[in-house]
């Protein structure tokens, strides 16, 4: 099958290549002629997992290619993809002006029947909207879909390729037809195709993401009150999601969700639900729950220092929001990283993939660090603030001769809080409780 794919972020380029992986013919538009000349040369520009084996093999084997000219795009197409940024307004409100955009456009150069499908993350109401915005123009047959995307950063391509299910929202049997051909390869071990009305398809993508961002903001209050009642959050999380009506996946506390998904998602669907006149507590409440919980390990970095970080020198383990990913969306080490220089302390950090992504943010105002062990020179302190592989079993007696001080404050629970009292060092996590080293006299 002849697709199209309209934007090459992150999703377009996932959905991209893993739809030439099983041998559909899949052009990639999108206006930065910059990113298209690098993709074309074989050169991925997103940090993925698996990615880059897959566009090296489609591009050798001529199923996937890059332009950015949108007629040339589509001709021969069946199925466009719209894959293109929904970024979140002041009020909370997904921008919906690259999709219109890009719709108008379409409905002046279509000839033929296609199926336009709104892979991007968008409000409920989007497909009629793009429906609207291509009849203006053209007044032939065509199908606009949701299809909306549940790929999670670090491991896509085993999403895409593997899914737990393919939610369509459509009410167009042609449509249906094609799409079930479409997706065919990636359901053979019985996962359903979910066919929905299109407003339904597109609610399901904001209440799954909202209902996971309530499940973390729900084990973040948890893990305050045991701070507060001498419990430990990890026994909890293991007697509660031992429970198949709970699950045991998204119940792991730590220092806020960030991301691409999880912020905007939620902040647009209390919009809609605003709109409309209704008012989502919970949400409201999960948002409120997920800044507090962003400043929280600062807090206890405060209260250990008494409240003067002046002249402190910290390292910090991870950037990315979290790891497999270079994305600092919304990362919480960011709003750490900032709320450390603001009270008058220094910043060397490392990260295996994020570092240039947060450079050129910030600039020269931290410093970076070639590893994760050369961040600890001089530090006072070590934060960790994104789970990397690399850093579950780090060289500890390497840590300690490093620091000037053996003080870690651990933002996702990486270790055991008896193991690293044994190791000497002060050790500080998220809702477990803290064992004190002997004062020296």
């Amino acid at each position: 099958m002849k697709i199209t794919v309209v934007g090459t972020g992150y999703v377009g380029l996932v959905t991209g290549t893993c739809l030439a992986e099983t041998g559909n013919v899949v052009t990639c538009v999108d206006i930065d002629e910059r990113k298209v000349n690098k993709l074309k040369n074989g050169q991925v520009t997103i940090y993925e997992p698996g990615l880059e084996k897959l566009f090296e093999r489609n591009l050798k084997e001529e199923r996937l290619f890059f332009t950015t000219d949108l007629e040339e795009g589509i001709k021969d197409a069946a199925i466009i993809f719209l894959a293109l940024p929904t970024p979140p307004g002041e009020d909370g409100s997904a921008d919906l002006k690259y999709v219109l955009g890009v719709a108008e456009h379409l409905g002046k150069i279509l000839t033929d029947y296609k199926v336009i499908i709104d892979k991007s993350t968008v409000p409920v109401g989007t497909a009629e909207k793009v429906h609207a915005a291509i009849a203006k123009n053209y007044a032939g047959e065509f199908d606009v879909v949701s299809n909306p995307e549940f790929l999670r950063e670090g491991v896509a391509v085993d999403d895409f390729m593997k899914p737990d299910r393919v939610v369509i929202g459509t009410t167009s049997e042609r449509a249906k037809k094609l799409l079930t051909e479409l997706y065919g390869p990636y359901v053979r071990q019985g996962n359903p195709i979910i066919f929905m009305d299109e407003r339904s398809a597109e609610l399901t993508k904001y209440a799954a993401n909202s209902f996971l961002a309530t499940k973390i903001s729900f084990m973040n209050e948890i893990a305050q009150l045991c701070e507060r009642l001498g419990a430990d959050v990890d026994m909890v999380r293991r007697g509660i999601g031992s429970d198949d009506r709970i699950g045991k996946r998204f119940l792991f506390p730590g220092i806020g969700y960030g991301g691409s998904c999880f912020p905007k998602d939620v902040q647009a669907l209390v919009h809609s639900s605003n709109e409309v006149s209704y008012e989502f507590k919970i949400l409201n409440a999960v948002m409120d729950v997920n800044e507090t919980q962003k400043k929280h390990l600062v807090s206890r970095i405060n209260n250990h220092y008494e409240g003067n970080l002046q002249g402190k020198h910290f390292a910090v383990w991870g950037l990315a929001f979290k790891p497999n990913t270079d994305d600092i969306r919304e990362a919480p080490a960011l709003e750490i990283i900032n709320s450390l220089l603001a009270a008058g302390a220094t910043v060397s950090a490392f990260d295996p993939e994020a570092m240039p992504n947060v450079k050129a943010i910030v600039g020269d105002k931290i410093n970076f660090a070639e590893t994760q062990y050369d961040a600890l020179e001089g530090a006072d302190a070590l934060i960790i603030a994104t789970e990397w592989n690399e850093f579950r079993t780090p060289d500890f007696d390497k840590v300690l001769a490093t620091l000037k001080e053996p003080v870690i404050f651990d933002g996702r629970n990486l270790f055991e809080v008896p193991a690293m009292f044994e190791k000497g060092f002060h050790y500080e996590s998220i809702g477990r409780p803290l064992i004190q080293l002997p004062k020296i006299v």
